[in-house]
């Protein structure tokens, strides 16, 4: 192994320093620099147009910053663009996944657009990495949210890319293909897939990330751990109030006693009323 190579196993998967981009006037990235340890999860956190999406372009090569440097897997994204190509994937905003097709046929197409050798092995593989299998042979077009999302991913896998790049992989979904997607961005990490993942969700990022680093004002302007992060906050003065029932407090109550009691359930809803 040579030193150049030894120098891209040890070092960080991804490594941004003074990265800056404008369009004409409008100035979109104003020196942001982090860095992306391997195998771990960091989420870049800001609003809508806080430049998120700019950031991914640039680190998989769509889009050239104006100063700058970074570099992925050990490849500078301008002048080994070619190698950071063969080493990540990108997952946009929107699931580029065929309706037409099956969830197994879309694997299939991908593996062989890849010149992979068995690509219905890789299918099925990951069709079970990712809870998928006895949806197989369904159109994606009759799959939830949270399916079709799934399955990008696991698209986004084929060729074991050492990053991938998710750009708010959860916008659009319900509460529970949220938590789905989730928990696939978890098992990518725990593979050791290197993940940057974008979102405006506090939650999100809470949930997943090993280190968030948030944008904002066209820089990075605070990044470390979860526990990091609060402890920049003063600590909350306690104060003792009296608790007041949420509705499901309510609901829960009304339910549980009308299970128990029966028809004293309904005698109180009367009175209620009344």
């Amino acid at each position: 192994m040579t030193a150049t190579t030894t120098a891209r196993v040890q070092g960080p998967a991804i490594h941004v320093h003074g990265l800056e981009k404008s369009y004409k006037k409008l100035e979109v990235l104003r020196g942001v620099d982090f860095d992306v340890a391997r195998g771990s999860i960091f989420a870049l956190l800001g609003a809508n147009g806080a430049g998120k999406t700019t950031v991914v372009n640039i680190l998989s090569t769509l889009l050239r910053a104006d100063a700058g440097t970074a570099s992925v897997n050990g490849f500078d994204v301008v002048t080994q663009g070619a190698d950071v190509r063969e080493s990540i994937s990108l997952t946009g905003q929107f699931a580029a996944v065929d309706l037409i097709l099956s969830g197994r046929e879309n694997l299939v197409l991908v593996a062989r657009l890849r010149h992979l050798e068995d690509p219905g092995t890789i299918a099925d593989d990951l069709l079970d990495r990712f809870s998928l299998t006895d949806a197989a042979t369904r159109r994606v077009s009759t799959y939830s949210g949270g399916m079709r999302r799934r399955l990008d991913i696991a698209m986004s896998l084929i060729g074991n890319p050492a990053v991938i790049f998710l750009d708010e992989p959860t916008a659009g979904l319900d509460p529970q293909g949220r938590l789905e997607v989730w928990q696939a961005v978890r098992d990518l990490a725990g593979h050791g897939t290197t993940v940057l993942l974008t979102t405006q969700y506090l939650d999100e990022a809470e949930q997943l990330a090993d280190r968030i680093a948030i944008l904002h004002d066209h820089r990075i302007i605070v990044s470390g751990t979860l526990t990091e992060l609060k402890q920049l906050i003063p600590p909350a003065k306690v104060e003792y109030v009296e608790k007041q029932p949420t509705l499901e407090d309510v609901f829960l109550a009304i339910v549980g006693d009308h299970g128990k009691h029966g028809d004293a359930g309904n005698d109180r809803s009367v009175d209620a009323d009344q």
